[in-house]
């Protein structure tokens, strides 16, 4: 079993806030490792259980609807989050570069001029939302990484948005089939929106010039256009909405502790790196992954026939004691952990499908929340109202609204 370090230092902000989005459900300790629902549903709540189950080359990727994709005729090949084998490691190798430390460095300029214009602009208006102002950035930026900056209309933001609001439940086997026929027809209308008004015309605009992007790329591949449209769904909605959900966790976090901020707005990349892996490792925006089991498996010593669905509690893992210490449901950045365990615990995943955007997640998200916090006189006018959103099976913050400056007027930090 994997065990913590003994006598770890003390945290310098044991006491603070653990997390803001968990739901009022039983702690983690008092719950057993794996469990079986009145479902037949493997619910997994230990940290070394959910990351074998995700590392296991026996399952198979069954959660945001994955098994509903492959099902559905006419995609060609399947997009890389639902691929699985050599095909899928042979994907994720050729778009790496996309999405290494050195690449996403090279984003930066793009990602702090995308954060200057919306400060400004929260300056000049005097009072915004923060969670209108992170999902801009979010699109802003997975939108130059993936390609589509040819859109014929504004409000990319909203399109993206659509997929995942209103929706029902993802999990496998929840929706029954005319609730599912209607959330099909809906998906469908806003996909073939979604094509006709982002995706087609960047893809042409592309097959006229190619450019250093994930569309270029698959165009190089020889995809066709339904099979760029699926890739821009997985890596674009994906990376949007959740980074999207965490700048907004991590601010209210920062915003919410008068230390921890002075300490993120004035540590080194890396001290703030640690701070926000901490926050996240707490606030993980998918809090429920799925796995299928292509074959019979073992978990903690149960078996676990083929077939079963296996839902990973992400909350419950990152907050295990037996890895991440007593004070498991503390916020304690850099806190010492075992030999191979990350810092964010689980909320990238594991395995070979580890969430490919982490890096770019991190990176944009401090380059954004240091320019905001360096300005003293940024205030919280309405902290966020908490909701739940089934599809990704992750936390909604809304109504987050901040002043920057009395009077529209502010200036910086020290």
């Amino acid at each position: 079993m994997t065990t913590p370090p003994s006598d770890p230092p003390r945290c310098p902000f044991t006491g603070q806030a653990a997390s803001l989005t968990r739901r009022g459900d039983l702690p983690a300790e008092s719950l057993p490792e794996i469990e079986v629902d009145e479902r037949g549903v493997y619910r997994v709540h230990a940290f070394g259980a959910a990351r074998d189950i995700l590392r296991s080359e026996a399952v198979r990727q069954a959660g945001f609807m994955a098994e509903a994709a492959r099902e559905m005729g006419g995609l060609g090949r399947p997009p890389v989050l639902f691929e699985e084998g050599e095909t899928h490691h042979e994907m994720r190798r050729s778009t790496a570069r996309y999405f290494t430390p050195t690449q996403v460095a090279g984003y930066g300029p793009t990602i702090a001029a995308f954060a200057d214009d919306l400060i400004a602009e929260l300056a000049r208006r005097g009072e915004m939302k923060l969670d209108d102002l992170s999902l801009r950035l979010a699109v802003g930026v997975a939108a130059q990484v993936v390609g589509l900056t040819d859109s014929r209309l504004p409000g990319l933001e909203r399109r993206v948005i659509a997929f995942v609001e209103g929706g029902g439940d993802s999990e496998p086997g929840r929706v029954g089939p005319e609730r599912g026929r209607v959330e099909g027809l809906r998906q469908q209308a806003q996909m073939a929106l979604f094509f006709l008004l982002d995706v087609k015309p960047a893809i042409e605009a592309r097959r006229r010039a190619r450019r250093d992007d994930l569309i270029s790329h698959l165009l190089d591949r020889g995809y066709g256009e339904v099979e760029i449209l699926t890739e821009c769904l997985t890596y674009g909605t994906a990376g949007m909405v959740t980074t999207r959900e965490f700048i907004s966790a991590a601010a209210w976090h920062l915003l919410r502790d008068p230390e921890l901020r002075a300490s993120y707005v004035h540590g080194t990349e890396r001290e703030r790196h640690a701070i926000l892996h901490e926050i996240l490792r707490l606030e993980p925006v998918v809090t429920t992954l799925y796995r299928r089991a292509a074959a019979e498996l073992t978990v903690e010593g149960r078996s676990v026939p083929a077939g079963s669905l296996l839902a990973l509690n992400i909350q419950h893992a990152n907050v295990d004691p037996e890895v991440m210490g007593e004070d498991a449901a503390q916020l304690c950045p850099a806190r010492p952990l075992p030999r191979g365990v990350q810092p964010q615990g689980l909320s990238f995943g594991d395995g070979h499908h580890r969430c490919p955007g982490a890096f770019l997640a991190i990176k944009e998200s401090d380059v954004f929340l240091r320019r905001l916090l360096m300005w003293r006189d940024l205030e919280v006018v309405s902290e966020p109202r908490l909701g739940y959103n089934e599809v990704v099976k992750g936390y909604e913050l809304r109504g987050f609204r901040v002043r920057l400056g009395r009077g529209g007027r502010a200036r910086p930090g020290a």
